[in-house]
């Protein structure tokens, strides 16, 4: 019934799943590189399809570069390796990069795999430019130190938070735009405004995944800075308690208010994208960070279970993002339901009024924004007669086709054969394309 209350998600969820269709598909040949970006759907289904949106030169060195620092990442998040391990591990991860015969397995499902068969990505490492090479390690090196320094030392302080984000995140940042202007197509972006780009995305990844990251078995991995938290609680799992409620909504605005301060960074980073193909790589992100945080705010289902925009919409950002006009529309739409869900009692409402006015006011400001298209999370549509009747005119057509094409299927029950029509399409998942199934409806299987 989704699918139903949000009609206009409809073309573009079909479009995605035709565009991921496609990318599955779309396998290099040499067993090095279709290592790589098979791994890359596996470990991301999300990236993998932005990162479609590059050239194929650059493409092939974000896919090592995102592979590299995913597998560093799988060190760090691998709470069973003992801390005197995982350091050292860290710290030299970078030296590891070009030697096929380094090799450390850890991790978990798809991610040890990636860690098993590390040698691919180095394969594919070494065959890059130069300059990516250098930008790579370079980023894995600052990276690996610092997630060492964060494995000895909590997040304490909004100033620990924000270092420890530049670590994990801001880097990538600095990476992508060092890889941007090795590829001759971009204007090297200042160390600021690429780690903002960054630290927006990490920022809203800790905020989404709180109850995740606490309930992380053998232990659990906590980021939200004390600084801000300890004003609510004395510690930070007991914002999962109901009776804590209150307090953990609080905190969880205060969270959103932070990660905010860093949206004006973005837009002029991606104000200054020449490339339209790098430009949708890093927008499309963006809006889906700006989106899943107006989601979050004032939520209390952070703290009970998991919250993430439904598919339709994730479709409809990647189906509308094309042009700076497009992101500055969104970053307007999605502050505007931010601001609705703001409540004066909020301890921190103030600020955040005063954080959403100013986004609202630079996306106003650029002159860009000619037209309004709602990205609306939360809404109570009038279904439009029109797009109805669409809706059964395509099932028409499909049914059609069916009986049209009279293939011969066998009845499980007995040695015989049927036509087309004595079988019935079920579907598994609503419009979900792909996984639906044939059932017999002949007298006897009724």
């Amino acid at each position: 019934m989704g699918i139903l209350q949000h009609l206009d998600e409809l073309y573009p969820l079909l479009k995605l799943k035709m565009a991921m269709k496609k990318v599955e598909k779309q396998v290099p040949k040499e067993p090095h590189w279709r290592f790589c970006y098979t791994m890359l759907h596996k470990v991301s289904r999300s990236f993998a399809l932005v990162i479609q949106q590059l050239d194929s030169d650059l493409r092939d060195a974000v896919c090592v570069f995102y592979l590299v620092l995913r597998a560093l990442d799988t060190v760090e998040d691998d709470t069973s390796v003992e801390t005197d391990v995982k350091v050292p591990i860290l710290n030299d991860f970078y030296r590891h990069v070009p030697n096929r015969e380094w090799n450390f397995s850890c991790g978990t499902k798809e991610y040890k795999v990636l860690m098993d068969e590390f040698y691919h990505v180095q394969t594919a490492f070494l065959e890059l430019g130069k300059t990516y090479q250098e930008a790579i390690q370079d980023v894995t090196m600052r990276m690996g130190a610092g997630m060492a320094k964060f494995i000895c030392q909590e997040v304490e302080t909004v100033d620990d938070y924000d270092e420890y984000c530049h670590y994990v995140a801001g880097l990538v940042g600095l990476g992508l735009s060092r890889l941007f202007h090795a590829s001759g197509k971009e204007d090297l972006a200042s160390d600021t405004l690429s780690n903002s780009m960054g630290l927006f995305l990490q920022k809203t990844n800790i905020i989404r995944d709180y109850l995740e990251d606490i309930n992380e078995i053998p232990k659990s991995r906590m980021f939200w800075p004390r600084e801000i938290w300890g004003k609510y609680a004395n510690k930070l799992e007991d914002f999962k308690s109901e009776e804590n409620s209150a307090k953990a909504v609080q905190c969880l605005n205060d969270m959103v208010t932070n990660a905010l301060s860093h949206v004006d960074d973005c837009l002029k980073y991606m104000s200054a994208l020449r490339d339209p193909h790098n430009f949708r790589f890093c927008a499309i992100p963006q809006i889906m960070a700006i989106g899943t945080l107006a989601l979050c705010y004032n939520n209390l289902q952070v703290f009970r279970g998991v919250v993430k925009m439904r598919r339709g919409l994730t479709a409809k950002v990647i189906d509308r993002t094309k042009t700076i006009s497009d992101v500055y529309e969104a970053f307007h739409d999605f502050s505007l339901i931010l601001k609705s869900k703001v409540d004066e009692a909020d301890p921190n409402s103030s600020k955040t009024k005063e954080r959403l006015e100013t986004i609202l006011q630079n996306c106003k400001n650029s002159g860009t924004m000619t037209q309004w298209r709602s990205y609306a999370i939360e809404s109570n549509p009038q279904i439009s007669v029109s797009l109805i009747s669409i809706i059964f005119i395509l099932l028409a057509i499909l049914l059609a086709y069916l009986y049209s094409n009279r293939v011969i299927s066998t009845c499980k029950w007995i040695d015989n054969t049927f036509s087309k029509r004595d079988f019935l399409l079920v579907c598994a998942d609503g419009f979900a394309l792909g996984n639906c199934r044939i059932i017999c409806s002949c007298a006897i299987c009724r």
